[in-house]
């Protein structure tokens, strides 16, 4: 027995209504998609991470002693986040008008740029801050990006898998920069600056991402190009998709205020005001502990056990408990637990509908900084306990992009997650001016305890578990849902 497929006059197959790619398989060309956005993340991840291991080695350099170097990486700090700030903020509105490609394109290439600036032999520490801030901007302008393009162009049954797997493979960038520093910054003591040059190496996935990357058919239909964007999803899925009917559903884009306005509208206010309290208590501590663990376990002085004081070298200067090789090691171990932690999202992100992993991950994260706190001065459970709050706050974190995302329509979708985002990073901005003064009020060492790592610690273990009881209360299951279900 034959079955006749009716072709229309051109000869291609008829036209079948459907929501994108949902409830399609995953094709080569939707892997390749996702290929180049692990790239983009194995480049972003690069100049996102190098301050964090080389911090130490540049202060030295600088020749500042520790209340001073804690003042400019403070200052550093405040304003690459403000940086990530505007990043998110503008990123959202950028890619929202222009698109996503050409956002991510625009993204890659500055902080790239950037990079390689602040490696250049310039005694200007406003040069670094500047460079530093324009690395910060276009690398969350491009996570912003990617987190909406990756949910956008993902079948919603494994949307969640897909954001997982991407950052799983684009961040283990993490590790290798690690070792990397641990190979590099001991050579001299200028050394440092080619790990930012290696930063330039974005311009690699710049040129993949200009030639192959194309535009997400959600955003040409929220422009009125729907023959593109059926295009491009027949391209993409070799089936003749019919966009009709989403397209109809498709609400104009609004300006920025209008945007920002619908996110407090009754429809969007509770997932709203969710999504700020976890933003701002789980940011500020996830990006604490990837910023400032280096440099306090480098200020870890070495106590005889003998006498209870500080073992002082020859010419007089405090011994540390971890050398720069050593801390550059800890830290290596602790950053194999980002790529982890991204996998154990794929795994997870898209059961419980959603909210159920993203409250239990951070959870275990708060409960790992609490066990660093405590064993920050024993380098193999450091190592360990440093390692289980990567792995628990990047899950957390890239189940909570998948959420944000879906939590609103295309129209609003990038403005409103880099409103989030965008807030979230304010916030680190303004905790890295209250670092100092609580290390300078609670910190120190007395005897044969430094108050330094577990006073930073409790208070990341904090902000970590206050909003998990929120989560499960408040929370809405949108893991494999379609987006204009979920909107």
């Amino acid at each position: 027995m034959s079955t006749t497929i009716t072709t229309t006059a051109d000869g291609a197959l008829p036209k079948k209504p459907n929501n994108y790619f949902d409830g399609l398989p995953v094709t080569g060309m939707h892997k390749s998609i996702f290929f180049i956005i692990m790239m983009a993340y194995f480049f972003e991840q690069m100049d996102n991470w190098n301050f964090n291991f080389i911090s130490s080695a540049i202060f030295k350099s600088w020749n500042l002693p520790p209340s001073e170097s804690n003042k400019a990486m403070s200052l550093i700090l405040s304003w690459y986040f403000i940086g990530m700030t505007s990043g998110g903020f503008l990123g959202g509105v950028i890619s929202d008008f222009i698109g996503r490609r050409k956002t991510f394109l625009f993204a890659i290439a500055l902080f790239s740029s950037c990079s390689v600036i602040n490696g250049l032999p310039i005694d200007s520490l406003p040069l670094f801050i500047t460079a530093r801030s324009l690395t910060g901007f276009g690398v969350f302008c491009l996570m912003v990006c990617s987190q909406t393009y990756i949910a956008e162009m993902a079948p919603a049954e494994t949307r969640g898998k897909w954001q997982g797997l991407v950052a799983a493979v684009g961040f283990c960038v993490v590790p290798v920069i690690g070792f990397l520093c641990r190979l590099v910054v001991p050579l001299s003591p200028e050394a440092w600056r080619l790990i930012f040059y290696f930063g330039g190496s974005g311009f690699i996935g710049f040129v993949v991402a200009f030639i192959y990357l194309p535009e997400s058919p959600r955003w040409l239909i929220s422009r009125g190009r729907r023959d593109e964007a059926e295009a491009l999803v027949r391209k993409i899925t070799k089936q003749n998709i019919d966009l009709a009917s989403v397209a109809e559903k498709t609400v104009p884009r609004n300006n920025v205020m209008e945007t920002i306005y619908g996110m407090f509208t009754p429809a969007y206010i509770g997932r709203t005001l969710l999504l700020f309290l976890i933003f701002l208590c789980v940011t500020p501590a996830g990006f604490t502990f990837t910023t400032w663990t280096g440099k306090l376990l480098a200020t870890i002085p070495l106590i005889d056990p003998a006498s209870g004081e500080v073992v002082l070298n020859a010419v007089g200067e405090q011994v540390m408990l971890y050398d720069q090789a050593t801390m550059l090691t800890i830290m290596t171990i602790i950053t194999c637990g980002v790529p982890a932690g991204c996998f154990i999202a794929s795994l997870f992100s898209d059961k419980g509908g959603r909210k159920i992993p993203l409250a239990v991950m951070f959870l275990l994260a708060g409960s790992a900084a609490l066990l660093f706190s405590q064993f920050s001065t024993h380098i193999y459970l450091a190592a360990l306990c440093g390692f289980l709050i990567a792995v628990f706050n990047m899950a957390g974190g890239f189940i909570l992009f998948s959420y944000t995302a879906e939590s609103y329509p295309t129209h609003m979708r990038n403005t409103a997650t880099g409103t989030h985002n965008g807030l979230a990073r304010l916030s680190v901005a303004g905790f890295q001016v209250v670092i100092p003064v609580i290390l300078a009020t609670f910190g120190g060492t007395v005897g044969l305890v430094n108050y330094d790592i577990p006073v930073i610690f409790k208070t990341c273990a904090t902000l970590f578990i206050l909003p998990v009881p929120f989560v499960l209360m408040f929370g809405r299951r949108t893991g494999g849902k379609s987006l204009e279900d979920i909107a």
